[in-house]
């Protein structure tokens, strides 16, 4: 049954197959697709306007009704291609699903607050460890994301999934002690110029030192060799 919060994704029932009549889809801006799990079983495959598909998604409603073959039917994205180089969506899987059973699937996560964390203006870094989790809930219960609010982190803390609360008729799938959502990195000290300089200094003062020494050694032989000439002189005469 169609939901007017849901998005609808209109779409065109796709008897093509192979891949020419892809790379033609494709050039004429339709986005191949197959949506899995009808109540028979069989797959349907399907062909999308791709700036009306990349408008739903961008919604970000986890849950859509497709619209293809004169029957709407609630579906979640199952997998996506995306081409390596223009970032397009090139071919999309669906997954039918019944609103009244529970399904597994994976949510984004999204963490807000950072700029306010004490740990973030004391100069330390925020990073994001978990960019997904695994859930299990009604399709009409799962959620666009899961929003972390890390406005009250410290230096050097760690969230972990044990602190969040998931949203109602979730349950966070993932273990929830081991699996870390973010944390605040201390900055790496980095040694100041001055004292490579110093090092340099120094090094350059013994290296002169050195020198001297050599050349006071230098001296001091040179004067004895003039004196024992000097004696042999006085000596001969």
């Amino acid at each position: 049954m169609a939901d007017e919060k849901r998005p609808i994704l209109s779409a065109q029932e796709r008897p093509e197959r192979g891949t020419r009549a892809t790379k033609r889809m494709r050039r004429e801006g339709l986005v191949p697709g197959v949506v899995y799990g009808g109540s028979d079983g069989a797959s349907v495959t399907f062909k999308v306007d791709s700036r009306v598909l990349r408008q739903v998604l961008v919604d970000g409603s986890a849950l859509i009704d497709l619209e293809v073959g004169g029957k709407k039917r609630p579906v979640i994205v199952k997998d996506q291609q995306i081409h390596p180089v223009r970032e397009e969506i090139i071919h999309i899987d669906l997954l039918e699903v019944r609103l009244d059973e529970k399904i597994q699937t994976t949510v984004a996560v999204h963490v807000e607050g950072s700029e306010e964390a004490p740990g973030v203006k004391e100069g330390g870094v925020l990073e994001q460890v978990s960019h997904q989790l695994n859930i299990e809930a009604l399709p009409t219960a799962i959620p666009d994301a899961i929003v972390v609010d890390a406005s009250s982190m410290e230096i050097a803390a760690t969230m972990h999934l044990s602190e969040l609360d998931p949203p109602e008729g979730v349950e966070f799938l993932d273990d929830l002690e081991e699996t870390i959502i973010a944390t605040v990195v201390v900055p790496t000290e980095v040694e100041e110029p001055e004292e490579i300089e110093e090092e340099t200094e120094l090094v350059g003062e013994e290296a002169e030192a050195e020198a001297g020494a050599e050349g006071a050694t230098g001296d001091e032989a040179a004067a004895q060799g003039e004196e024992a000439a000097a004696e042999a002189g006085g000596e001969e005469s």
